[in-house]
């Protein structure tokens, strides 16, 4: 299986032109998906005007969760466990 990382099509990727938004960040995070290790998603366009793209990611990171592309969104796995691509 092969898997391709690609930048995402929006523009300024990765973060915001002015200060990235700590409250939008995490209203992300106090959904009840994140509490359930369930997943979240969120157009990728609003991630890279509110935040940017780096910042999404330290955070995914830091929680030890995962985050995907698909199309213009962003999902993101709230669990640590390993994750294997079926079809």
């Amino acid at each position: 299986m092969q898997i391709h990382m690609m930048a995402p099509s929006c523009a300024n990727p990765d973060g915001p032109v002015g200060p990235a938004n700590p409250a939008w960040l995490a209203r992300i995070f106090s959904a009840q998906a994140v509490q359930k290790g369930g997943v979240v998603r969120r157009k990728m366009v609003d991630v890279h005007r509110e935040v940017g793209r780096d910042a999404l990611m330290e955070e995914v990171q830091r929680r030890g969760f995962h985050l995907l592309a698909c199309g213009d969104q962003y999902l993101i796995i709230c669990h640590e466990g390993h994750i294997r691509v079926i079809c």
